[in-house]
């Protein structure tokens, strides 16, 4: 999996793979005065979700043509 992980005080962004984000962690703390002090965003998981939309999408598209289609089929054969 890959992370973007967002420092909140500057907003610089490191992209990390799972390892890097553990030895990250080890080495810088998520929390800080009660508060975040990261963001972390899991981009495989947004990669996932944006296929997902697309290929939703898709499907919709493919039903109403098929439905459009029955509909010049039957009128054809019918009228």
């Amino acid at each position: 999996m890959n992370y973007k992980i967002t420092n909140l005080s500057n907003n610089k962004s490191y992209f990390l793979n799972e390892s890097e984000k553990e030895t990250f962690f080890k080495i810088n703390y998520l929390y800080k005065n009660g508060s975040y002090q990261y963001e972390i965003t899991n981009l495989t998981e947004r990669k996932r979700q944006r296929i997902d939309k697309a290929l939703d999408f898709l499907t919709y598209v493919c039903l109403v043509a098929v439905s459009m289609l029955a509909t010049i089929l039957y009128i054809e054969s019918y009228c």
